[in-house]
């Protein structure tokens, strides 16, 4: 199956790309491998061309275009799009894929998406991991030399424009996919569906990550081996291949989403939802690891959908088996008894039937209401028994001190909300003016006209200056920057804070709750001349 990769660089020596696409490199360190004399060595085999570089080399006409158009050169100028189009290792055997052939759709490719660009294309026969698989890099200059078509992924006018630079978006990265998948399909090559994400993401830090720890792991159990010793486990797992193995066991155990996080947070994993989206923080980071890092079947749709099944499942095996019923209202008056049950384990307030029949609910709505206050009466009286709470005044204390504690939880949760908010407040700011003040300066320099076409064509830029001013005098008087290292640890802290408050806030919300509802039945149930007329009535 072919993949597609996109990397952006802002390396402004153009010929370090041409010489890591000619010369071999450690596939760790990314230096360049030397011979004995120290002369780097040539690749054994590939396929390179340049496009719209006039016969100059690739850097030269790079930066002889960056000059003309004063484009790139700034140091956080992205100076380059690297491109890389993977093709599956049994391509070349089963498809007849060459790297001729390759090489040949990748100019194609390069010329048909990135036009009025410097390009190098090139083709290695064999990836990093000596897995066989043909692989294409292209490498553009970031600057466009030449006015062109409004292509697909295009949303803006500049985009077309010479002199302006290329975007890499998530609408282009779509396209860009989709035009692989077509090539491979037009072509009769292995192909998976790249626009829907996959079960396990592997980033390229986690992949480098497992493959160094798997060679430090290998070296390990060589030396162990060869002392006689034994050898404790043979495969590396990473920190995010291991959080998986977490929650998947946790997503076989659990039916409810309440029941799933309960078991993660026993391995110490804290699930948290934002947007609608989850994330997860692990004991030893500050910052949560979100579902999108770690695959599709780890977000919210996916995780919903497997507990969904997992309840399904779980009634079917603890349903006994249904008796032969005589008429139809009989089993439906089975099924309508089995989706009102109380859940298993929980309390549920008792019905003030009296107001019901008020409210004028039938006979059989009745009947459902003193089976349902018969069983919540026992579930009251066993919690109440268990946790000594049978005195109506002790309950009354502990039903007010959990509202209380649930109160000061509640308070420290918002405490801690406010403070993260007024933290990524000030980084905005600090970033604005950070991001701005080089335009302001250069405007103070010029003077009459010039001053004015430049604040001009800036003007977006000076108000977010101001704006970002006004906002840093009113969170951090001074006339020192807050650190951006400092404010960015801070916030991390803030956040771990928040994830722990918000664990302890459920926890009492949910302890409250449960002394609530007691309460209310316990009123209800031990209340002399109501219960005399209660149970006169279910008589």
């Amino acid at each position: 199956m072919a993949t597609f990769k996109h990397i952006s660089s802002k390396n402004a020596d153009y010929g370090a790309a041409e010489k890591y696409l000619t010369f071999q490199h450690d596939e760790f360190s990314m230096k360049p491998t030397l011979d004995e004399s120290g002369r780097l060595v040539p690749r054994e085999d590939y396929r390179i061309a340049a496009l719209n570089c006039g016969g100059e080399d690739f850097a030269v006409a790079c930066m002889r275009s960056n000059l003309r158009y004063g484009k790139n050169q700034k140091r956080e100028d992205v100076k380059s799009h690297h491109y890389i189009i993977s093709f599956d290792p049994r391509d070349g055997t089963d498809n007849g894929l060459t790297v001729d052939r390759a090489q040949q759709l990748g100019e194609q490719f390069c010329t048909d998406h990135f036009p009025g660009h410097q390009a190098l294309v090139c083709t290695h026969p064999d990836g990093h991991n000596h897995s066989g698989n043909i692989h294409i890099h292209i490498v553009i200059n970031s600057l466009r030399i030449e006015s062109v078509p409004l292509l697909p992924y295009m949303d803006r006018p500049a985009d077309t424009l010479e002199g302006c630079k290329h975007r890499c978006t998530d609408a282009a990265m779509e396209y860009f996919k989709s035009e692989v998948m077509e090539m491979c399909h037009r072509e009769n090559l292995y192909q998976i569906d790249l626009l829907h994400g996959s079960k396990n993401r592997i980033t390229e830090r986690e992949y480098w990550a497992q493959k160094k720890g798997q060679l430090a792991l290998d070296k390990e159990n060589a030396a162990l081996a060869a002392t006689g010793q034994p050898v404790k486990q043979t495969k590396f797992e990473t920190d995010k291949a291991k959080l998986r193995q977490t929650i998947r066991k946790a997503l076989d155990r659990a039916t409810t989403f309440d029941e799933f996080s309960a078991l993660l947070l026993q391995q110490g994993v804290t699930v948290k939802e934002s947007r609608g989206r989850l994330s997860y923080l692990t004991p030893d980071r500050t910052k949560p690891i979100t579902a999108r890092k770690l695959g599709d079947d780890f977000d919210k749709a996916a995780v919903l959908a497997l507990l969904t099944q997992n309840a399904h499942r779980a009634a079917e095996q603890t349903t006994a088996i249904p008796e032969h019923h005589s008429t139809q209202r009989g089993r439906l008056q089975e099924e309508k008894t089995a989706k009102t049950a109380p859940k298993e384990n929980g309390l549920q307030r008792m019905v003030d039937r009296e107001a019901k029949r008020a409210e004028g609910k039938g006979a059989g709505y009745d009947r459902w209401a003193a089976v349902h206050n018969l069983k919540q009466m026992a579930a009251t009286h066993n919690f109440l028994t268990e946790n000594e709470l049978l005195d109506p005044d002790r309950l009354d204390a502990a039903e007010k001190a959990a509202r209380e504690t649930l109160s000061e939880k509640r308070e420290a949760l918002k405490t801690v909300e406010a403070a993260l908010a007024a933290k990524k407040e000030l980084r905005k700011a600090a970033n604005d003016y950070r991001r701005t003040r080089p335009t302001v300066d250069e405007h103070r320099k010029l003077k009459g006209k010039k001053a004015d076409r430049y604040y001009q064509a800036n003007e977006a830029d000076f108000i977010i200056y101001e704006a970002a001013k006004r906002k840093l005098r009113e969170l951090h008087p001074g006339n020192k920057l807050p650190s951006r290292d400092k404010l960015n640890a801070e916030i991390e802290a803030l956040i771990s804070k928040k994830n722990a408050l918000y664990n302890e806030y459920r926890e009492a919300k949910a302890a409250h709750e449960r002394l609530f509802t007691a309460q209310q039945n316990a009123q209800k149930l031990y209340r002399q001349p109501s219960r005399r007329k209660e149970q006169s009535h279910e008589r």
